[in-house]
């Protein structure tokens, strides 16, 4: 194992659930809730559909998987897909400066019946998954256009090896395989979004528990994916250290991951707040023109298709299509990606009044800022502007636990009811004394 697979599989092997600080695990609880809220609120998406079908003809044998929403079980890969393409679909699930360290739960609540994990180890293995994710979006993904996968495939493997209790030396290998089989494009976000935008990091989280199976068997993977000729470093990121893990020696990173309050892109949950603050300001036939300024590190340049989005995925990307729903109705929520509301031609003129570009200050690393420039009609001295910074959600603003089981309940209550929302929610919170996973994962069946 080279320099960087090694921590990493030393980590996955050795974290324990009394390694975690109170505070860590009550935090590790709400980005569950949060996630789960995301999966039930994604069971009908069609990338977890096609899942579901697919996994109908397949016959479940030594890995048997469990797919979130129902009771049968399918392969552990296509479980895997499937909750993880859930998870993703409605652009409302967690960020961490990247990327999603959440799509990679899709394989843990995959294979934790077939572990037969309690609550405890559950929840550390989602830290282990979490914390290795958090290391290496970075260095790999930052900036340099590739994709999430390669950061998603290896940090799932290490949350499966903790998951699954698998020697150091088992996951060391299946850590390889999943870091030279996972590299994906930047393009899967690019121009006009396809629905691969949500199913690009299910097919790596499928991947790495295929990498996770095949090496619990014997397979041995490239002794240094990262490091050797022709590795990671050489062929996308360039040389990196890997910085101290939590809890074995670094400062945990769940308290850095952003949680959503509204379901689009990161970059667009402050455009959400600034356009619910003009509105209180002004109507829309008095706007002439408006210019949105961004500051911090991670906006994207907002592409032609951006400005006349066709699909919902390009929709819940586009800062001019999300500024102008949120004028136009007073709030995004999931109707608001909705075909009609996407094509709506009436919406066109009012994003055609806009311009939007970066000032290039704000903290580094951090699309933490917007302002709202408005210039009103027929007097063009006559202007108001608003701004959003470290939006409801973002680490210096973070969601409440409570603002999190609500989130779970209006994404849960139309698939399970009331009451069931209700139990299920109970159930999950209290998941860190729980002896048996099946009644949690029970409690969500759709249907």
């Amino acid at each position: 194992m080279d320099v960087i697979t090694a921590p990493i599989a030393q980590y996955a092997a050795g974290l324990r659930f009394d390694d975690l600080p109170e505070a860590i695990v009550a935090r590790a609880v709400t980005l569950l809730i949060d996630t789960l809220a995301c999966a039930i609120g994604g069971f009908g998406s069609p990338q977890a559909g096609i899942g579901r079908r697919l996994g109908e003809a397949a016959v479940p044998a030594r890995y048997a998987g469990r797919v979130l929403g129902q009771r049968a079980s399918t392969t552990a890969e296509l479980a895997a897909f499937t909750n993880s393409a859930a998870i993703r679909y409605l652009e409302f699930n967690d960020t961490f400066p990247g990327g999603h360290p959440s799509d990679c739960v899709g394989a843990l609540l995959a294979l934790a019946e077939h572990a037969r994990a309690d609550g405890k180890r559950f929840l550390t293995s989602l830290v282990v998954a979490y914390e290795a994710f958090a290391s290496l979006i970075g260095p790999i993904s930052g900036g340099k256009g590739w994709g999430q996968g390669l950061a998603t495939g290896v940090a799932t493997v290490a949350g499966l090896g903790n998951l699954l209790q698998l020697p150091e030396e088992v996951i060391g290998q299946a850590l390889a395989i999943a870091a030279t089989s996972n590299v994906s494009l930047g393009v899967a976000t690019a121009g006009e979004i396809s629905q691969w935008k949500g199913a690009a990091t299910a097919f790596a989280v499928r991947n790495a528990v295929f990498a996770t199976q095949l090496a619990a068997e014997g397979t041995t993977g490239p002794a240094a994916p990262f490091s050797g000729r022709h590795g990671v470093w050489e062929q996308i990121s360039g040389p990196f250290t890997l910085t101290a893990l939590g809890g074995r020696g670094g400062d945990f990173r769940l308290p850095l991951v952003r949680t959503k309050y509204w379901p689009v892109q990161y970059e667009s949950q402050a455009v959400v707040w600034a356009a619910l603050a003009l509105r209180d300001e002004v109507t829309e036939r008095e706007i002439e023109a408006i210019d949105i300024v961004t500051s911090g590190r991670g906006w994207q340049p907002q592409s032609a298709e951006k400005w006349d989005p066709r699909t919902r995925e390009t929709a819940d990307h586009s800062v001019p299509y999300v500024l102008a729903r949120a004028l136009r109705d007073g709030t995004i929520d999931l109707q608001s990606f909705d075909e009609a509301a996407v094509l709506d031609p009436t919406l066109r003129p009012l994003m055609s009044k806009m311009t939007f570009h970066h000032d290039g200050s704000g903290r580094q690393g951090e699309p933490s800022r917007v302002d709202i420039r408005v210039i009103l009609n027929g007097d063009s001295a006559s202007r108001l502007e608003v701004s959003a910074e470290d939006p409801l959600g973002h680490e210096r603003n973070p969601m409440s636990h409570a603002q999190v089981t609500e989130k779970f309940g209006r994404l849960a209550s139309p698939l399970l009811g009331g009451d069931r929302t209700e139990e299920a929610l109970e159930l999950w919170s209290g998941i860190a004394t729980a002896g048996s996973l099946t009644p949690l994962f029970d409690a969500l069946v759709v249907g």
